[in-house]
């Protein structure tokens, strides 16, 4: 091996060094992120559910608020951050078994449709403020103003015992 050679392994090495230990905690930290706000339209006549209470809207056990509005269900697109916490934490569910629990839901026809997939914050914020009834997950660092942030327990995001995280 050649002396450039030694050198360029050298600082590919001590790179990678570098990155690892600099790399390592900022992914730890990104990976735990933020809380993940249930958020509903503003006329939404809740303001404080179970985590049990959120599982049973979830699972599309409770299909309304009250007697006049609808449950709509958003749910982020796969990769995102807050579907993950929502399979993981709510449905203890894979992807795989999500999917297979709504189709055989809608199958039954124990309901109309699965939750409805959303590709982008922004779209769901959108969809949230003007579906009545609506209710997403978002990062709460993300929630804008003419959202309802549900408490979930008692507890709002940033709480040291809020369950969504």
């Amino acid at each position: 091996m050649n002396m450039t050679n030694k050198r360029i392994l050298t600082v590919v090495w001590t790179i990678y060094l570098v990155s690892v230990l600099i790399a390592a905690p900022i992914a730890a930290q990104t990976a735990r992120g933020a809380d993940i706000a249930v958020v509903v339209h503003p006329d939404t006549p809740v303001s404080d559910l179970s985590l049990a209470e959120v599982r049973k809207v979830l699972l599309g056990e409770r299909q309304y608020w009250n007697s006049k509005l609808p449950v709509v269900l958003l749910i982020r697109a796969p990769v995102a951050r807050e579907r993950d916490v929502v399979l993981r934490v709510i449905y203890q569910m894979t992807d795989a078994q999500f999917k297979r629990y709504w189709v055989a839901k809608v199958f039954r026809a124990e309901a109309a449709s699965p939750p409805k997939i959303v590709y982008s914050n922004d779209l769901q914020y959108e969809l949230v403020t003007a579906i009545p009834g609506a209710i997403a997950f978002v990062d709460a660092r993300s929630v804008r103003p003419g959202l309802k942030v549900l408490r979930v327990d008692g507890h709002l995001p940033g709480d040291r015992d809020y369950p969504l995280r």
